[in-house]
């Protein structure tokens, strides 16, 4: 359910200490605009925390929220005190706890991080964000105490501490102001020594009316410069440290989403709660003006809906329209998205302004998007086997990955040999790669966090491979759902979560349950507890599966239908047969073709849905309960073609990320699509067509050269196809 107000709020920063044992010259809250903390109680009091706690927990009820985050904060987050953090803890538990997901962090300096705080955040699994800005020098720049002194050894005592085996789970990361004086390759080498789970590297809070400092180096992007630095090692060294800038920026080029405030388009999900119970906007704000984050509410006459409603908070869920007009024609503004609502500010425009590091973050995603583009051509722009094969290349990459960030785990290692093992003997191989290749596997690996349910998806279509191929193979895992789910085969209802152990013989698989119960089933037939997938003969292609149970289904822009009864199954199988029957009669030779629809599962959705694609561009089929097999047949063509421009562009680049390029290889793809429609008037195929030939005009002028090898080669295939002259704009 959405706030009233707009996106609803899922982060409060929680200012639980006014005050810091830090002195640091570059600090938003001290040394900028706002004053605020001068008037404000040190210590939060508990009767504050538990009505903030009771507000909290009103609003995550109201608006079903499935998880809050809440951030203990500062001044210095530590000063309050083991005791007092403790019963803050228990409160924000206890009270919001109980009725939705409650994920808890500390943002601190370290300086007084102690095994009795660390007790603390291991009794209610707070994660430690730490601030450190390099070595000890690149420290020292501005990190110092109040009497002048190096901060720098005790926060490497506090980070020793979180490296121990029995605090090392509650390690959130490292942050990292980037001074552009200091040597980025010094600075990452000492942050990446420390082995962090995470780096974030923060740009200076600063206003037009206030720039940050440009160095020495006389470069005009110095900070762009200072991080591509940085970011040319991180690659070198296989991202083996999560950056989150640097995510973002990858994850936003390739159309996902922004991961951090930052940078990028999503509205914000954060309130501030200071000490004494005011509710602030973002706290960065403080660098604009005395009073610029104040909303003049507070948790003991308001709730976090009227905060919501605030204008300022609203300004700041506009996405596109909320950045200036330069933003908003900008080809980067997917990915910078403005930057930080701070950092637009100047006095006489507010913050209608691009911001004040405008230059250095076109230039940082421009130079990311260049050093990450595959320019080289993929043979499977014109062979359909080709590029199933570079699918199936991508698939053993994130595979690789996973294996590098949870080797170790004996769970996954032993997953990861059953891997090898079937990838190895090519008896076996191609079932693998068949289970491996479906969508909803694709899309749970790539989406899952890493940990136990990520080897628990692995380990189950391991078992669906072997079960397939008739392969013997042993695996237990930790089960954190009732509903286990082998790809491609069926799903298995469990009586309880927990550690399970299964053997596969001869195509039969026996599960041993928590508790000591075992079920033996065979792969195809239904037992109690066992649904198996069903499986559907159409004309002209191998058999479809109807998944309508797996739990990663639910990936469409529409509502995804609960698993269908028997006679419920019988009619949406009849629909498709006569789907496919009608398509065949119109285009016999339609399968064989190159933009052919090639998905092999169809997830049933919920009545009046039509028939789509799934939201994540993996060639996932969703068809309506009640879709006319006629319409459906009209819609296989043009889904075909988006489906096959969506694995191009997993398997490599077909232009510059994030350049226009992109966007009118897109418009040229839909328009053909559209112009094929099969029934429709001619003029409106004409005019489909029309707008194939413009966008492909215009892909023939100065985007062409964002265009890859084999971006160029589908362009040609596109011009050729909508009967555009090679030379018209050249």
């Amino acid at each position: 359910m959405k706030d009233p107000a707009g996106n609803p709020l899922r982060q409060l920063v929680l200012k639980i200490h006014s005050r810091c044992d830090l002195a640091c010259d570059h600090c938003y809250v001290y040394e900028h605009a706002d004053r605020s903390w001068e008037t404000r109680p040190r210590v939060m009091a508990e009767e504050t925390a538990a009505r903030t706690a009771r507000r909290l927990a009103d609003y995550a009820l109201l608006h079903q929220l499935e998880s809050v985050s809440v951030i203990l904060h500062g001044g210095e987050p530590l000063l309050a005190g083991p005791a007092r953090i403790r019963a803050i803890c228990a409160e924000l538990h206890s009270t919001v706890g109980a009725v939705t997901d409650l994920d808890l962090a500390v943002h601190t300096n370290g300086v007084q991080l102690s095994r009795r705080h660390l007790d603390v955040f291991a009794e209610f699994d707070v994660r430690v964000g730490i601030s450190l800005d390099g070595d000890r020098s690149a420290n020292d720049r501005h990190r110092l105490d109040r009497r002048g002194r190096s901060s720098y050894d005790r926060v490497l005592r506090a980070v020793g501490l979180l490296q121990t085996p029995e605090y090392r789970h509650l390690f959130g990361g490292l942050l990292c102001t980037v001074d552009v004086d200091n040597d980025p390759l010094a600075v990452h080498e000492a942050l990446t020594a420390l082995d962090p789970p995470r780096i974030d590297y923060l740009l200076p809070h600063s206003t037009w009316d206030a720039p940050p400092p440009r160095g020495t180096s006389g470069s005009p992007v110095p900070y762009a410069d200072w991080l591509l630095t940085v970011f040319d090692r991180w690659l070198e060294e296989g991202q083996k440290v999560p950056v989150r800038t640097f995510d973002s920026v990858l994850s936003t080029l390739r159309g996902g989403p922004s991961l951090t405030e930052a940078m990028g388009l999503a509205p914000t999900e954060l309130a501030v709660v200071e000490t004494d119970g005011t509710y602030e906007q973002a706290d960065s704000l403080k660098v604009a003006y005395d009073g610029a984050p104040a909303t003049g509410y507070d948790v003991f006459r308001h709730g976090f809906d009227e905060f919501a409603r605030h204008p300022g908070v609203r300004a700041r869920q506009l996405g596109i329209e909320g950045v200036s007009d330069t933003c908003r024609r900008c080809p980067v503004v997917q990915s910078c998205g403005g930057g930080l609502y701070a950092h637009r500010y100047s006095g006489d425009r507010m913050f209608d302004n691009p911001s004040v590091f405008c230059a250095d973050l076109r230039a940082l995603v421009e130079g990311i998007a260049e050093r990450i583009t595959e320019r080289a051509h993929l043979p499977g722009v014109a062979d359909g086997s080709e590029l199933r094969f570079a699918q199936l290349r991508r698939d053993r990459e994130l595979l690789a990955h996973l294996n590098e960030r949870l080797a170790g785990d004996p769970d996954w290692d032993e997953t990861w040999r059953s891997l090898l093992r079937l990838d190895a003997d090519e008896r076996t191989a191609g079932h693998l790669d068949r289970v491996m290749a479906h969508s909803h596997v694709r899309a749970s690996l790539a989406q899952t966090p890493v940990g136990p349910e990520v080897t628990a998806r692995v380990a189950a279509a391991a078992v669906a491979a072997a079960v397939h191929a008739r392969s013997p193979l042993r695996l237990s895992w930790i089960q954190h759902d009732r509903v286990l789910h082998l790809p491609t085969l069926g799903t298995m209802h469990l009586p309880a979560t927990g550690r399970i152990r299964t053997e596969v013989h001869d195509g039969r698989w026996t599960v041993s349950l928590p508790g000591g119960d075992r079920l033996t089933v065979d792969g195809n037939t239904p037992a109690p507890g066992w649904r198996p997938t069903a499986r559907i003969d159409v004309p002209g292609r191998e058999p479809l599966l109807v998944d309508d149970a797996d739990p990663w289904r639910d990936r469409f822009d529409a509502q995804a239908a609960e698993p269908l009864d028997p006679s419920a199954l019988a009619a949406f199988a009849e629909r498709l047969r006569l789907a496919h029957r009608i398509r065949s009669q119109r285009d016999p030779g339609w399968s064989d073709e190159l933009n052919a629809l090639r998905a092999e599962t169809v997830t049933p959705l919920a009545p009046g849905s039509g028939v789509r694609l799934d939201a994540d561009g993996l060639g996932a089929l969703g068809v309506a309960l009640d879709a006319d097999p006629a319409a459906v047949a009209g819609e296989l063509p043009r889904l075909g073609r988006r489906a096959r421009l969506a694995d191009l562009r997993r398997a490599t680049d077909l232009n510059v990320p994030g350049s226009r390029a992109g966007r009118l290889l897109t418009e040229a793809v839909e328009a053909l699509a559209d112009a094929a429609r099969h029934g429709q008037p001619a003029e409106e195929a004409e005019r489909a067509r029309a707008r194939a030939e413009s966008a492909l005009d215009e892909l023939a002028g100065p985007a062409a050269g964002d265009l890859t090898d084999t971006g160029a080669a589908l362009a040609k295939e596109l011009r050729r196809e909508a009967g555009v002259p090679r030379g018209r704009r050249d």
